[in-house]
Parts: C-alpha cells; structure tokens; sequence
C-alpha cells in the first residue's frame, strides 16, 4: 500500500519518533482544535497503535477543545476514551501531534504540550518552525492517516478493523470522498488495504455524509441562499451568522461541511464559507477547485492549511472578516489579463 520513495525517506524520523515512545512511560496524543475526521481518526488510530506495540505505556487522547467530540464522528472505534485537555492534568513523558505541525493550534491542549518532556509530530499541513524532538511532515500525503497507516507498516504492526476504520474516515474526509486534488495514488493504495483490514467505506459515508439532522439542513439551505460570486464567478462565498446557528440549533463542531455547499457552485474556483464561533470570532475556510494557492491568503489571516484547502480564524463578525478576506481573495486575480474587479465587497 505504500509509497516506497516516501517510506524510505520517513523511515529515519519514524524511528525517532519509536525512541521517544519507548522511552516514555505516560504518553498524551492529541489532534488540533475543531478537530475533523483526519485528526480524530488518526488520533485514535495510533492511539490504538502505540498501545498495541507498547502495551505497557499510559496514553491519554486528548481534545483540545473544552467540547464534544462532533457528533458525525462519534461513532469512530475509540471515540468514547477522548478526554478534553482541561480535563488532564499530567505532566506526559510524551506529547505526541496528530494533524497538526503548529503549536497554536492546540487550544486548550497547548499547555499540555508544555508540560511534556518530549514532543512528536505526525502531520501533512505544510510546517514553519518546527518545535518537536522527532517527526514526520509530509504535505504531500492526502491525509495524515496515511502517514499513521504507513506508521503502522514501518513498526511491522498488523492493521486491526477497527484502526483501519479510523484511518478510512481520515483519508476518505480530507480528500472530499476521493474528489479533491489531494486524492492521488498512495490515496487509493492505503484506501484500499485498510478495506481489506476491515474498514467499512459505507459505515463511514453513513455517519458522516448521509446522517445529517434536519436542523442542519435547515441551516444548509440558509447558507446556500446567500452563495455570491464575484470575479466573474471564479469566487463564491457564503456565512452563518450565530444567530443562523441558534436558531437551528446547530452547534459550531458540525458546520465544517458547509464549504462543500459553497464549492458546489459551476465555475467556481475558490470557495470559501464564514461562521461566527464563541469569543467574537469568525472562522473561515477556504477550498480551491483550481491551482490557485489559497494557503497563501490563509497565512496572511493568520491561519494556514494547504493550497488547495485552507483555514483561518480572526477577531470581529462577518462583515469585518468579509472586508479583509475578499480583497485578498480578488488579489488572488489581479495579474489575470483581461480580469475586470469587481467592486462587490459586502454581505447581502
């Protein structure tokens, strides 16, 4: 199932990251905040994966959020062993970064993560300062469950049905159901050995493409009658306000599928789609059907992500994330010859 060329080139960290886990007697792994299918599968994934090869070490796996594990994935094998971070109060050997390579986007768990003596990191997202003992970032791995799958291969551990579960619901999540850029062949290759090890593709599809509620459909169809474009279609955005999720009675944890909605649209070639969370802030993603680098514009917002699926967070409501994303977004066009602006710049 693996790609020998990225096999041979993580085997030297991968064995890093095994010294530092069996030097370590108390072991925490935890995913990044608003944690989608990626983090949570490949947390539980190795989470299962450590204490299979390692029976004899204390691992904790964390939430970083003071918050339920969202509700589409709770049915993932382990679920129910995820402890919120404010909850745990040890001082772990090890921590281990699951899906993330910064620091910040820890949340509560940041503070956890400075209380360890040892930091490791597993993760796909493209990395700046790096701030672990050992490690493995590959951005060009569809999923960071790819890279705990090929984890698993190198230690020579047997992939059970229900690590495999997990780490089809991170694959299948971070490439949109094998629809985004990111869904090459060490994609399928992986994909398909963990069916074979007893992943369920239609289990996953049912708890989290075909078991929506219908008060999120409600707010779906909220957020899809406010879709604009702009730049002769090649941007569209749309917003939910915290009134719009009070009112269905959407929490903040199940929105992350409404950027799909906004993508949708022909012609479209950046997607992005605003909610407003607790603390005065709007979180923004960014998806990009295109070669556009939409990561770029994530940075500049103080975020990040990939070039092609990008996330940021800023201070204030809408229309202020509005006015400073939108001219960004439009720069993205601005060397394009014939591109006429568009001098459309606010919600309606």
């Amino acid at each position: 199932m693996c790609d020998k060329a990225a096999m041979a080139s993580q085997a030297p960290s991968f064995d890093e990251i095994t010294r530092l886990v069996e030097a370590a007697h108390t072991i925490a792994i935890c995913a990044h905040t608003s944690p989608d299918g990626d983090a949570l599968g490949s947390e539980l994934a190795l989470l299962e994966l450590v204490e299979s090869v390692w029976p004899d070490k204390h691992v904790s796996a964390l939430l970083a959020d003071d918050d339920v594990v969202p509700r589409i994935y709770a049915f993932l094998p382990g679920a129910e062993r995820l402890v919120r971070a404010c909850d745990y109060h040890g001082d772990p050997d090890l921590f281990v970064c699951v899906d993330l390579s910064q620091p910040d986007r820890l949340n509560d768990a940041r503070v956890v993560l400075e209380r360890s003596a040892r930091v490791a990191v597993l993760d796909h997202h493209p990395a700046n300062v790096p701030f672990w003992d050992a490690g493995v970032v590959r951005p060009a791995a569809a999923a960071t469950g790819v890279i705990v799958a090929e984890y698993a291969l190198h230690l020579g551990a047997g992939l059970t049905p229900t690590m495999a579960q997990n780490l089809l619901c991170a694959l299948v999540t971070d490439t949109g159901r094998f629809q985004y850029q990111n869904a090459n062949g060490e994609a399928f290759r992986v994909a398909s050995a963990l069916v074979d090890a007893g992943a369920s593709p239609s289990d996953v599809s049912l708890h989290v493409y075909q078991s929506d509620r219908l008060s999120y459909l409600h707010l779906s169809a909220t957020v899809m009658g406010r879709i604009t474009t702009f730049e002769h279609g090649r941007i569209a955005y749309s917003y939910a306000t915290t009134a719009d999720l009070e009112a269905n009675a959407v929490p903040v944890a199940e929105c992350d599928g409404l950027v799909d909605i906004v993508r949708r649209v022909d012609g479209c070639e950046v997607a992005l789609f605003l909610k407003e969370v607790p603390g005065g802030k709007v979180r923004g993603n960014l998806r990009a059907k295109s070669d556009r680098d939409i990561s770029v514009v994530a940075r500049e917002m103080g975020g990040g992500g990939h070039p092609a699926a990008a996330g940021f967070t800023v201070e204030g409501d809408i229309d202020h994330a509005l006015a400073v994303v939108l001219p960004k977004l439009r720069a993205l066009y601005a060397c394009d010859e014939g591109t006429v602006p568009s001098s459309h710049s606010e919600r309606r």
